[in-house]
């Protein structure tokens, strides 16, 4: 089978290569799916440049939907022809990047999702949910709460502005022009990046926000997000974990107790089906034309979740 994957560690461009591999026999608790699209996430690059090491060759692709075609022992609740989509393991010699993929936590994918609306959710809306649950955003806490996310228009800050707007918080949102106004339609308040971004913050807010969540990419912003909120502890990144720990920010895998939470999953799904959630999709790739996708998240300004058409 066709297979995105690295034999040694460097920038991801370097040493990723598409080529054949061995089609994966799933193993008790798993199964495998014929790819039909795979979403790209910068956590892709990192593996690729040595983040999580371990034995090579390692795929990518960490999150895909796809069609059942074998199960693996132990399985239940699934059957080979369902549609299922769902995160993607990394630690194997092939991932969702490929012909076929394991998928060890899965979930079905409702008939009105489209494939790659649904290869789109894993990585943001877990991440999203994951983060605001960790500072402090949830069901029973968020109303009342007004909470900053920086990097809005990001896959990530997209989703967790959703979410915390769907608990009742009041949400203040940066972000560039490409996605102010979706934002806006959804129930945000934007302001845009760069300087003076903490007085703008401040002043919709009518004083420090209560929490902010920094889904932005590393770019030295965090000390401004410091400056909107009361205390350093009052903030969250998911990106800048070495400013975080210069600044006293908190920051998602520094922490202990935060398992992933993937079990939000089809509540999303359903909610993205009936047109009441969305992650901004940018480009459709086919596998063989994985590079230019690349080229474009490792540009930094995507604009949306790039996927790579599989089948």
């Amino acid at each position: 089978m066709r297979s995105l994957r690295f034999h040694r560690t460097g920038p991801a461009l370097d040493v990723i290569r598409l080529e054949e591999a061995d089609v994966p026999t799933p193993g008790p608790g798993q199964i495998r799916v014929a790819v039909r699209v795979c979403g790209l996430t910068p956590a892709d690059w990192a593996l690729a440049g040595g983040l999580f090491a371990g034995d090579l060759p390692r795929g990518i692709g960490l999150e895909a939907a796809g069609t059942v075609d074998a199960v693996g022992a132990n399985v239940t609740g699934v059957e080979v022809g369902d549609e299922v989509f769902g995160p993607v393991p990394f630690t194997g010699p092939t991932a969702g990047a490929s012909d076929h993929a394991l998928m060890d936590v899965f979930f079905h994918r409702p008939e009105a999702l489209d494939p790659a609306a649904a290869a789109a959710l894993p990585m943001a809306v877990e991440t999203a949910h994951r983060g605001l649950d960790g500072l402090g955003v949830c069901r029973d806490t968020a109303p009342g709460l007004t909470v900053l996310v920086h990097g809005a228009g990001s896959t990530v800050g997209y989703a967790a502005t959703q979410i915390a707007l769907r608990y009742g918080a009041r949400v203040i949102a940066t972000a560039g022009t490409r996605h102010a106004d979706a934002l806006r339609r959804l129930g945000a308040e934007v302001t845009g990046y760069g300087e003076g971004m903490a007085d703008r913050v401040r002043e919709l807010a009518g004083g420090p926000v209560d929490l902010a969540f920094d889904a932005a990419p590393v770019s030295n912003s965090l000390p401004e997000v410091v400056r909107t909120v009361a205390k350093p502890e009052d903030a969250l990144t998911m990106s800048d974990f070495a400013a975080a720990q210069e600044l006293g920010v908190r920051f998602q895998f520094g922490e202990e107790g935060h398992e992933y939470h993937n079990h939000v999953l089809p509540e999303y799904a359903r909610l993205a089906a009936e047109g009441d959630f969305s992650i901004p999709l940018a480009g459709t790739y086919p596998l063989d034309r994985w590079r230019e996708a690349a080229e474009l998240s490792l540009s930094g300004k995507p604009g949306g979740k790039l996927v790579l058409q599989v089948r």
